[in-house]
This record gives C-alpha cells, sequence and structure tokens, in this order.
C-alpha cells in the first residue's frame, strides 16, 4: 500500500508540472506577440505624416516630425560670461548641446564649432541678468540662440545644421 501513495502523490505534482510549464509558455508568448506589436507600431508611426509624403503639415496643421536620426553635439566648453543687470552685474555659466538631424549635419556641426562657439557666445553676452531669472527669459536666450547660430551656419554651409540649442546646464551667481 505505501506504493500505490507514492504513485499518487507523484502522478499530483507531474500535472501541476505541467499545468505551470504551459502558464508559463503562454506568458512568454504574449510577452513575444506585444513586443512585437509594440516594435511595429512605434515604427509605423514616426515615418510617415498625417497626409502622406508629399504633404507639408501634419495632424491639426503642425509641421511634420523632422526626418533623420537624432544625434546630439556636446559643445567642449561651457560658456562662461558677465551680464549686466539693474542692481548688479552677474556671472553665468551656461553648458549646451546641439540637435541636430542624420550624420551629414553631425558632421558640419563638429567641423563648425569654433563658429559656433563664437556665435553663442555672441548671443549670450548680449542677454541682460534680469531677463536671465525667469524661465521666460531663460527660453527666450535659447530662442535668440537657436536663430543666430542658424543664421550664422546657413552662411557657412547653405542649409539649416541645427535645430535645437539645448541648455544642459545653467548656473548665475
Amino acid at each position: 500500500m505505501a506504493d500505490n501513495n507514492e504513485l499518487k502523490i507523484a502522478e499530483g505534482s507531474s500535472k501541476k508540472k505541467l499545468i505551470l510549464m504551459v502558464a508559463g509558455g503562454v506568458a512568454i508568448l504574449l510577452v513575444v506577440v506585444v513586443a512585437v506589436l509594440f516594435f511595429f507600431s512605434s515604427g509605423d508611426s514616426g515615418q510617415s505624416g498625417a497626409g502622406g509624403p508629399g504633404t507639408a503639415t501634419g495632424i491639426d496643421g503642425a509641421p511634420p516630425a523632422p526626418t533623420g536620426t537624432a544625434y546630439y553635439v556636446p559643445l567642449p566648453r561651457p560658456f562662461i560670461f558677465n551680464v549686466p543687470g539693474s542692481s548688479r552685474d552677474r556671472l553665468v555659466q551656461i553648458r549646451v548641446q546641439l540637435l541636430v538631424r542624420g550624420s551629414n549635419n553631425d558632421t558640419l556641426a563638429k567641423r563648425h564649432i569654433p563658429l559656433i562657439e563664437g556665435s553663442l557666445l555672441q548671443t549670450f553676452s548680449s542677454a541682460n541678468a534680469d531677463d536671465l531669472v525667469t524661465a521666460a527669459g531663460k527660453e527666450s536666450l535659447r530662442n535668440k540662440a537657436l536663430s543666430d547660430l542658424q543664421q550664422e551656419l546657413l552662411k557657412v554651409t547653405g542649409t539649416v545644421v541645427v535645430e535645437e540649442v539645448l541648455f544642459t546646464g545653467f548656473v548665475m551667481q
């Protein structure tokens, strides 16, 4: 009789193992299906606009998403400069990275680092300390730096190289 009890226990544990293996297989299959769906859905939405490849606007009249691989070009040194204020002058340090699209623009931006640094320093040093205290003032300075930089690079390269100027560090004393 002891042998019969051992057989019943062994049969019960094999059923549990079978159920666990089937459940694990189903879970793995679900993860694979979700991953494939996520991969294909994210690839399609970034490549085509709402109106097709020939349209100039996207959803709600907004410009289409930029194409090309995004590259971030860090500038080697932070910008350190004085700005006048109403009560006193202030010392400002800004670390900058540039967002460019495509490897060609990445190469152009790296080739023209001295021109980029000169243009940005000229724009930054023309700022006012009272404006840089506010978030709107910083955003205004960033937008002015982008437009000035795009104009300078357009003169030299003939194309718009930089898409965004990003402040990665901003200290004012």
